[in-house]
């Protein structure tokens, strides 16, 4: 829902925030000075989570209440509306999932005996939970399994925007359960590439590089995981852009790639070959053939094909 107040409960509510009190607040002998429910403004918060708020009444008293103790009025008067975890504690989106694969070291061919085995995929919701009053949820997860599936929707928005994480989804060798409409998703895959790759994988790239930035002044050295995973990116990023297709496996760049990540490159050269690479990158997307935008037109096609389909039980 597009009104739908989203819930944070490490939000801390500013002054002239809206409340609603969650207890009854009792005075002398346990009189109760105000029901639970009754609502007030914020007129001092704290710095964190650990201290109260100062909640002033419409009768003009004020109190000192916990965060716990106070909700947004907003959020209070929304109950249960587009809460989609209602539809996920109802039901067993898990059997719904049209599309499952491994990402990850596994398949990048990376992997270690110690490396989990990352499961990610596509779940599509019967017609009638997606009308529902609660909605459905983004993606659903089990985190004992390592499994995380997006709704069909999600997946798409994401993949039409170049998410790095998306696309190798689309693009990895090893699927392990797929319906007819998973697999008509994947024969539309390249609909996904456009040049919003540069974009894209160049946001994820400085973001690891930053990180790696904050590793040396915090901890006086890199994570080396995390510089073989943004020469990793770069490399891929390259590929797209000049192949049109996105390179899972690292068969070729594998023994550097491992080599960096046991530390075993100096980082002078991991730098040098960081900015080699990033000067390949931008010259890629200069001379790619790929389209300015993805075809949106193809995914909608796609999207409204599946939402039919949901009207049906049977999984498509």
């Amino acid at each position: 829902m597009a009104d739908h107040v989203d819930h944070n409960s490490n939000l801390i509510f500013s002054i002239g925030t809206q409340v609603v009190t969650l207890r009854n607040i009792t005075g002398e002998g346990g009189r109760i000075l105000l029901p639970q429910g009754s609502v007030g403004v914020v007129v001092r918060a704290p710095a964190d989570l650990v201290h109260s708020y100062r909640i002033r009444f419409l009768d003009g008293r004020e109190e000192s209440l916990r965060r716990e103790d106070v909700m947004l009025l907003a959020r209070f008067k929304e109950g249960e509306i587009g809460d989609s975890q209602v539809t996920a504690g109802r039901n067993d989106l898990f059997s719904r999932v049209i599309f499952r694969c491994v990402i990850g070291s596994r398949a990048y061919g990376l992997e270690s005996e110690q490396s989990d085995t990352d499961y990610r995929g596509i779940y599509l919701p019967v017609a009638d939970l997606h009308w529902s009053l609660y909605g459905v949820p983004d993606q659903i997860e089990r985190q004992e399994t390592q499994e995380q599936y997006w709704e069909l929707q999600r997946f798409l928005v994401l993949a039409l925007k170049a998410n790095p994480n998306v696309l190798e989804c689309l693009y990895t060798p090893i699927i392990e359960k797929i319906t007819p409409l998973g697999e008509e998703l994947l024969q539309m895959r390249s609909s996904f590439l456009s040049r919003l790759v540069f974009q894209t994988y160049n946001g994820y790239v400085t973001s690891q590089f930053k990180k790696m930035q904050a590793d040396i002044r915090n901890q006086g050295q890199v994570k080396w995981k995390h510089v073989m995973h943004l020469i990793r990116l770069l490399i891929a990023g390259i590929s797209v852009l000049r192949q049109g297709f996105v390179p899972v496996r690292v068969d070729e760049q594998r023994e550097q790639l491992l080599a960096i990540k046991r530390g075993e490159v100096a980082w002078s050269e991991t730098e040098k070959l960081r900015l080699s690479l990033h000067r390949d990158f931008e010259q890629a997307v200069q001379l790619t053939s790929l389209p300015e935008r993805p075809d949106y037109e193809r995914a909608n096609a796609l999207l409204l094909k599946a939402r039919r389909a949901a009207m049906q039980e049977e999984l498509p």
